[in-house]
């Protein structure tokens, strides 16, 4: 894991994350060479927004079947992970797999998880830019090679790995089985977002993420007076007189202080 150089006032320092499955020729907006495979750049969580983190994923090879807990699952106060994802660009064929086919006991997970069959039992949905994907801690996952995708998550990084395709690298089973859910994934967490029009994405427990095109109206600005952490897509945006671009993520104490002149599209996300 290493530092990118320090960020001045509003833009939050990033961070990249090596990874076996991840990617030396990054995509844009990144658009360069790395020595060793980079699978994550963090945006360092800002005192406006601690419980928030935000990433961008870059993969080559298929990830775990991991799950993450809910609150007080792993330890008394230690809060859950809910996440989602925002695809941004994806191979042909490339996947992502999100809850079960069908409802599964615990010890058919756990049958399943021994004798690899339990990549068979999730759903694999066809990834494509624009898919976007609500996943409630408990819910059983995997990302699939060829995929780059924005996730916005609760900032912890507790993970138990249910399966991992016969590599070198432990499992978890025990702790993932106590909290994982054998439900089908519900159909209303997914949706395809309109790259052409605004939109809430998500809205609670634990954060907001709205799709922003263009400038925001008066009344979505004054009814937001709390802080965000803005990403933009396409365009610029503005804070503090401070400019961010694509790859870049800037803190404003509201969607007031944003200045969206420039934008053309990006995410807003605060807290609930």
């Amino acid at each position: 894991m290493s530092a990118d150089p320090a960020r001045s006032g509003p833009l939050l320092a990033t961070r990249s994350v090596a990874k076996v499955w991840g990617r030396t020729q990054l995509p844009a907006p990144f658009a360069r060479i790395e020595s060793e495979p980079v699978g994550e750049i963090w945006f360092e969580p800002g005192a406006l927004l601690p419980d928030i983190l935000i990433k961008y994923l870059f993969t080559s090879a298929r990830l775990s079947v991991q799950v993450h807990p809910r609150a007080g699952e792993a330890g008394a106060g230690v809060p859950g992970k809910d996440e989602c994802w925002l695809v941004l660009d994806a191979e042909p064929g490339a996947r992502l797999a999100i809850g079960f086919d069908r409802p599964i006991t615990r010890a058919a997970m756990r049958t399943a998880a021994l004798d690899g069959s339990i990549a068979e039992r999730l759903v694999w949905h066809e990834a494509a830019p624009g898919d976007f994907f609500y996943l409630p801690a408990g819910t059983v996952h995997a990302i699939g090679a060829g995929i780059s995708l924005i996730e916005v998550q609760q900032n912890t990084d507790i993970t138990y790995r249910l399966f991992d395709y016969g590599r070198p690298r432990d499992l978890h089973l025990d702790q993932a089985l106590a909290v994982a859910s054998g439900e089908v994934y519900r159909r209303e967490l997914h949706r395809r977002v309109d790259p052409a029009a605004s939109a809430c994405l998500v809205e609670g427990p634990h954060f907001r993420v709205d799709h922003l095109v263009g400038v925001p109206g008066d009344d979505l600005l004054r009814v937001h007076r709390r802080a965000y952490q803005v990403l933009p897509l396409e365009g610029c945006v503005e804070v503090d007189g401070v400019v961010a671009g694509p790859g870049e993520s800037a803190m404003a104490a509201s969607l007031e202080a944003v200045d969206f002149a420039a934008s053309r599209r990006c995410l807003a996300v605060g807290a609930v």
